[in-house]
């Protein structure tokens, strides 16, 4: 077995690449933030208001169909035909309004269908079904 007759030279960390890396982000967000001083040099006064314009999206409208096939729209009964104009002016409030059916599990299908449909002729796109999970799989 030889004999070592020298000494192994400990390993070096070479910090160039990391000094490079650190002078390239600096010099990257200075440059970021000299964007929004000609921004702030535009001779523009911004009007103000007292309460916001805007308001949030509504929620979603939640129609419910019993078991006998009554159908009920923020806890109020309405027919088919009634619940077609009301979600119709409701969307021509707001464009993207969705609506979401619950519907009895023990209903009949031909009920909620008749919902769906009626939402449908009101131009409502965004269509959600209620369900429960169950645990039985």
């Amino acid at each position: 077995m030889p004999i070592k007759t020298h000494h192994d030279e400990q390993p070096t960390l070479n910090l160039t690449p990391m000094i490079d890396i650190v002078f390239l982000l600096i010099i990257f967000f200075m440059v970021g933030t000299q964007f929004t001083d000609p921004e702030r040099k535009i001779p523009l006064e911004v009007p103000s208001v007292s309460e916001p314009t805007l308001s949030s999206a509504p929620e979603k409208k939640v129609v419910i169909v019993y078991r006998d096939g009554q159908v009920e729209l923020d806890h109020e009964p309405v027919t088919l035909e009634e619940l077609t104009t009301r979600l119709a002016a409701a969307r021509s409030q707001y464009r993207d309004l969705g609506v979401l059916v619950r519907g009895d599990g023990r209903g009949t299908h031909q009920s909620v269908v008749s919902v769906l449909a009626a939402c449908k002729r009101a131009g409502i796109s965004k269509l959600g079904v209620s369900v429960r999970v169950s645990d039985d799989e």
